[in-house]
């Protein structure tokens, strides 16, 4: 087992006293999510293995190494900790031009050029972040967060102010990152689509306690839907037309329409997430019921026309 942690501390949350008690496990070069709700402990989780927040108790281990121990009073300093920040905001050098940011973390100069390249920040290192797209400043401080070949790479929603584009170019940037370098990652993420594309399990966390955990497809739908292919959308519109409905669901950046009857509109609400997929030649779309995580609301199966 690559990650051991076992933390125990109490928040203070804007419903009052909150006691975060989570323990969970990683492997090695695995890329997991932690999903839940505003509050509910998810970026403390980060901050504290990372080490700039100290649990009340508890163990973190990491290989064979002790990070943290209460009992035996071990709290390794942040510097001494083998991980990779990666922030919503970026917390790049506004002065620092995009190769003195990474030369701020790591001084050694083939180990940032060979990021640059890596990275596809080549033609920009000489550019200060402000001159910079969200996307090419989250690129840069991603960068960064590898400089020092961490083992264990955090990202708390590293993408979430980014356009769907810029999102899908980056998912594919840490997906080339986990898979050349090997390298763990733990990412806090809201967007289910994102968390199917890169995470092997989810951890799903309410109030401080891990609720559920596991492959998304098993966390966020009941594990009897089967298709030839599932997509994740979010449903835009839900038009009437005479007497039927029309669903109207995104799909990355693509829409599809699917005739729906009256009952069935009414169990749709514009905005929830939905799996959309096939078999034997319909279409087949199911709600995705992240608040009771996991167990199936409704499953509606579509005629052919």
């Amino acid at each position: 087992m690559f990650l051991n942690l076992s933390l125990h501390k109490k928040l203070h949350a804007a419903s009052g006293e909150l006691l975060l008690d989570i323990d969970f496990t990683i492997n090695k070069g695995e890329i997991v999510c932690i999903f839940g709700k505003s509050g509910a402990g998810k970026t403390t989780i980060l901050r504290m293995l990372a080490g700039l927040s100290t649990p009340d108790s508890g163990t973190i281990r990491v290989n064979d190494e002790i990070w943290y121990d209460s009992v035996q009073k071990i709290n390794l300093p942040a510097k001494n900790r083998s991980t990779g920040f990666v922030f919503q905001n970026y917390a790049l050098f506004p002065n620092m031009t995009v190769r003195q940011n990474l030369e701020f973390a790591f001084k050694n100069k083939k180990r940032v050029d060979e990021l640059l390249q890596f990275t596809g920040l080549e033609n920009l290192q000489n550019r200060l972040p402000e001159t910079l797209s969200g996307g090419q400043q989250q690129r840069v401080a991603l960068a960064r967060a590898l400089v020092t070949q961490p083992q264990l790479l955090l990202l708390d929603e590293p993408l979430s102010a980014l356009d769907m584009q810029m999102r899908q170019d980056l998912q594919n940037l840490i997906l080339k990152i986990n898979k050349e370098l090997n390298i763990s990652m733990i990412i806090v993420s809201h967007d289910l689509a994102e968390i199917f594309k890169l995470a092997r399990r989810v951890f799903v966390i309410d109030e401080g306690k891990l609720l559920n955990s596991g492959a998304p497809s098993k966390v966020f739908a009941h594990e009897s839907f089967s298709a030839k292919f599932q997509f994740i959308g979010e449903v835009l519109e839900i038009n009437k037309a005479d007497t039927i409905y029309i669903l109207v669901v995104l799909i990355g950046n693509n829409l599809i329409k699917a005739v729906i009857t009256k009952e069935e509109a009414a169990t749709f609400s514009v905005g929830e997430k939905v799996i959309v997929g096939s078999k034997a030649f319909n279409p087949i779309i199911q709600k995705m019921d992240t608040q009771k995580l996991g167990k199936r609301i409704k499953n509606i199966w579509f005629p052919q026309k």
